[in-house]
């Protein structure tokens, strides 16, 4: 219950940062947002105690932050793919001390399953606003001089 409670928390006071903020860009706000809920569904699926959430998401932090570098700097898609190798091998050991080495598998696995998530859920919105749109609009955003189109 107390977990129930400090996420529910959590979650409320992004949203309460968010509806204060109105003038932030739209894109922002739905990262803002995609951050929220991949943080409950992280929190819930390693069943972080709020001690636990307390040391994981400031390592968490420092962790994506190595990892959005590599994809800012990386051109050669093998290198890049290393890199990222580098960077979890590198914080493993952080997670593992934190979480024990099976919950911290378990953190990579649920990492990944959330990314497939996202990316399935935003083809089935871009689907249905292909879907809702007018006759005359549909295709408009295909790629010119594609023998596709």
């Amino acid at each position: 219950m107390k977990k129930f409670i400090l996420y529910i928390s959590f979650l409320l006071a992004i949203f309460s940062a968010n509806a204060q903020v109105e003038e932030q860009p739209l894109n922002q706000k739905k990262e803002e947002k995609i951050k929220a809920l991949y943080i409950a569904y992280i929190s819930e699926q390693l069943k972080l105690s709020p001690d636990e959430a307390q040391k994981f998401w400031p390592l968490h932090t420092q962790y994506e932050t190595d990892l959005k570098a590599i994809n800012n700097n990386t051109t050669n898609e093998l290198d890049r793919q290393q890199a990222v190798l580098n960077v979890k091998k590198k914080y493993q050991a952080g997670f593992s001390k934190l979480l024990g080495n099976e919950r911290s598998n378990n953190f990579y696995r649920q990492d990944g399953e959330f990314r497939k998530k996202l990316v399935e859920r935003l083809k089935q919105i871009r689907q249905q606003r292909k879907n809702n749109m007018p006759l005359g609009q549909q295709g408009q955003g295909r790629m010119k001089g594609f023998k596709g189109n």
